[in-house]
Parts: C-alpha cells; sequence; structure tokens
C-alpha cells in the first residue's frame, strides 16, 4: 500500500505539482512513492489538510488500496482465504491463540473480512502493524456461527454477560458451543454494532431489535483461530506500517461509525421496543428451566 501515490493519484495531480504544494522537492515525492523514505509529520500533515480541502475521505483510501492487495494475493492463492489482523505492537514470533479471554468468541488469534475494523482498532497506537493473511481452511474444523441470537448468546458467554445464568442448561450449551473447534467464524461487532450489542447487554434494546440491527448492518465476519493448529494454517502475506496521518484518518471515521451505531441503536430501540426480550429476561427464563 503506497498512501502518497494513492492520495496523489486520487487529487489526479502530477508528482510535482504535489511537490509544489507540500513545499518538498520532486525528487522528495518520487522517493516516497518508490518507498525509498517516508514522509515527515509536516508533509503528512500538509497532505491530510490537502485531503480534506479537496473532499478526499483518505480512510477510504487506504480500504481501496488494501483490498487491491488482497485481491492480488487471492488471485496468487486461489485455495485459502485472504483475512486482515490488526495489531498494536506487531507479531512477536509465532503466531498463537493468545487474546485475552474476554473477547466475542474467547482467546484466540482474531481475523476479519473487513480491513476497517482492525484498522479502527489499532490506530491509537504509534507502533501498530496491519495484515493482510491467507489462511488454509480446508484441514481444520470450523464452527460457523449465524448472525442471529445464537451468535450474540456465544458473545455473551465469551464477555463474562452470562454469569447470571450459569449452572443451566442453557449457559452449558453455550458453554460448549464451540468446543473441540479449531476455527469459530461470525460477525464482527465493529464500531456500529458494537454499541447495538452493548445496548442489548444492558437492557435498553430487545433481542429482536439485536437481530433487525444484525440483518440491517450486514456485517463484516471474523475467523478465529481458537487452537494452535489453526494459528499454524495462517500464513502473513503482507504487513503495513501505519503513517501518522493514516491513523488520524482511521481515528477520525471510528469515530464517525461509532457515532452512526448510536443514532442507529436508537433508531432500531424505538422501532422495537414492544417486541422481543430483553437479555435479563432471556437468562431469567433460563434459569426458571434449571
Amino acid at each position: 500500500m503506497n498512501t502518497v501515490f494513492e492520495i496523489r493519484s486520487a487529487l489526479q495531480w502530477s508528482q510535482s505539482k504535489l511537490a509544489d504544494e507540500i513545499g518538498v522537492s520532486f525528487a522528495t515525492v518520487n522517493r516516497w512513492e518508490n518507498e525509498k523514505s517516508t514522509p515527515n509529520r509536516l508533509a503528512q500533515e500538509k497532505m491530510l489538510a490537502i485531503c480534506e480541502e479537496n473532499h478526499i475521505t483518505l480512510a477510504e483510501i487506504i480500504h481501496d488500496a488494501i483490498i487491491g492487495d488482497a485481491t492480488e494475493i487471492s488471485a496468487m492463492h486461489p485455495n485459502k482465504m485472504v483475512l486482515y489482523h490488526g495489531s498494536k505492537s506487531g507479531i512477536q514470533g509465532k503466531i498463537k491463540p493468545a487474546s485475552r479471554d474476554r473477547c466475542d468468541f474467547g482467546a484466540g488469534f482474531y481475523m476479519g473480512t473487513d480491513p476497517l475494523q482492525p484498522l479502527t482498532l489499532i490506530c491509537d497506537y504509534e507502533q501498530s502493524v496491519f495484515y493482510i493473511l491467507s489462511v488454509d481452511l480446508h484441514s481444520l474444523k470450523t464452527l460457523d456461527v449465524p448472525a442471529d441470537i445464537e451468535w450474540a448468546m456465544l458473545v455473551a458467554y465469551h464477555r463474562g454477560r452470562m454469569e447470571a445464568a450459569r449452572g443451566t442448561k442453557f449457559f452449558q450449551k453455550y458453554q460448549e458451543l464451540d468446543k473441540d473447534y479449531d476455527m469459530v467464524i461470525g460477525s464482527i461487532a465493529n464500531d456500529r454494532m458494537f454499541y447495538v450489542l452493548d445496548s442489548f447487554f444492558e437492557g435498553t434494546i430487545t433481542d429482536t431489535a439485536l437481530v433487525k440491527s444484525l440483518s440491517a448492518l450486514k456485517l463484516g465476519r471474523q475467523y478465529v483461530a481458537i487452537t494452535q493448529k489453526a494459528c499454524d494454517a495462517v500464513k502473513i502475506e503482507r504487513e503495513v506500517q501505519l503513517l501518522w496521518m493514516e491513523r488520524q484518518a482511521l481515528k477520525k471515521a471510528s469515530e464517525q461509525n461509532r457515532s452512526n451505531g448510536i443514532a442507529f441503536a436508537n433508531q432500531i430501540c424505538k422501532e422495537y421496543r414492544r417486541e422481543g426480550r430483553f437479555f435479563d429476561e432471556i437468562l431469567d427464563g433460563a434459569k426458571q428451566r434449571r
């Protein structure tokens, strides 16, 4: 991904024109685009301002460039899945199922089909690294969780939200649902869905509103390697160290997505506030069937 080139292409400017606007030489821009050097902070600030002045959305440029790279990788590995991962400080050593336990599907190595999700998760960190990966799924035992209440309940279990129903058959169902699998596949609780999901857990919206949200948002998918066997099937194809201006653009996109999620959740709450059951009602029902 060559962001300077992508910005210049979106502006339809020559290297000389971009150099003049930033206040550097043609040779400097040429070196940036040939990846022989990277722009300093001042140059990045100027390029970010140029994008804003010309209504160029840098987050979209980053997204489209990554999709282009992924398409090339997919063509080279037609029998593999191409996915994305973001790390706050880079992957050190062997890939392992070592995330914290309270993630959507528990401890694992998390990958997704939507590049903006991991990008916005790591954009606050200076040493963050973004990865394009290929995964060979053929020898793995996979659990594909549908985008419905089953997904929400499995996430609730792994996030520790289901403790009130511990000891019930309902709790045991989700405790055992993804055992003996190598890879769990399900919807990503992205910046918009995260607020909706939390609203469900906090009792603001019902299960009906949640399922309607899942359908409307058309979420990307996450692939979670929960065994070492699954992690060993993952290959790093490309890694990208994010520039300062890229991280700033992604922060803005993340904030906008979260704001949209809050507005969306409030809308769903109004439309379906009288339909379905609340999360605590579901857990209370499970305890009564103990």
